[in-house]
């Protein structure tokens, strides 16, 4: 039976290999980083429909494409 906050078909092991790789990406460079989560927010927005990007803070939203840049005046 799938808890209520788990994936279909998610188990330990892949949570376990998740976590490794999430631990893996730490090392790297953080604009490299940076650039795989805007990419990784941006895809589960759109399985989403959409209805991620209003729970992102702005700069994320901005980051992942999710959100048009507005100039800042001032």
């Amino acid at each position: 039976m799938t808890r209520a906050d788990e994936a279909p078909g998610a188990t330990d092991e892949d949570a376990a290999e998740l976590i490794a790789q999430l631990r893996a990406l730490a090392g790297a460079d953080p604009a490299d980083v940076r650039q795989v989560v805007a990419e990784v927010l941006a895809a589960l927005d759109r399985v989403a429909g959409g209805a991620l990007r209003e729970h992102l803070p702005e700069a994320i939203r901005i980051d992942a494409g999710l959100d048009p840049v507005t100039p800042r005046h001032g």
